[in-house]
């Protein structure tokens, strides 16, 4: 079993990484988010995701381009933090923290099979299916568990306090 530390790769080893594990004929499935309130919702998210091939890999937003994305409240957790908690999980195999407000480099690094989204997007709206299509890999919308969202946890928290 890999620690945390064994399972966050960082940004500038992930083509080499991806690359090995490719060489091994593994099937590589991504997903990326914030991931700033862990929830039902992302734990059957990421399961389901996990399902798809032999290793998940998730890209999750850094901080900065939490707070473009989101606003300047987010994210309530710390890119390392957030990190950590998804890379603890047992369907998460390996995580990476990118910089950018869209996931278009951190999936040209990746190069994955499968690319998850929940099913709240439509495939072709997305910015990153001309990458993921580009290098062979396919766009999969996951079903949503309904009522779970991060923004509705912080409203949630602020009408009780």
């Amino acid at each position: 079993m890999r620690s945390l530390e064994e399972k966050i790769i960082p940004r500038e080893k992930l083509a080499e990484f991806c690359k090995g594990l490719g060489g091994q004929g593994k099937r590589i499935v991504t997903t990326n988010g914030c991931f700033d309130l862990l929830h039902l919702g992302h734990i059957t998210y990421l399961i389901e995701a996990k399902k798809l091939g032999d290793i998940l890999l998730v890209g999750i937003n850094s901080d900065n381009s939490v707070r473009k994305l989101k606003g300047p409240c987010r994210p309530i957790q710390s890119e390392q933090a957030r990190a950590r908690q998804i890379a603890a999980l047992e369907s998460v195999d390996f995580v990476t923290i990118f910089p950018e407000d869209t996931p278009e480099a951190f999936l040209e690094l990746a190069k994955p099979q499968i690319h998850t989204k929940g099913g709240d997007y439509a495939p072709e709206a997305l910015p990153e299916k001309k990458i993921v299509e580009f290098y062979g890999g396919k766009i999969v919308c996951l079903s949503l568990i309904e009522g779970f969202s991060t923004t509705r946890l912080i409203e949630q928290m602020k009408v009780s306090s």
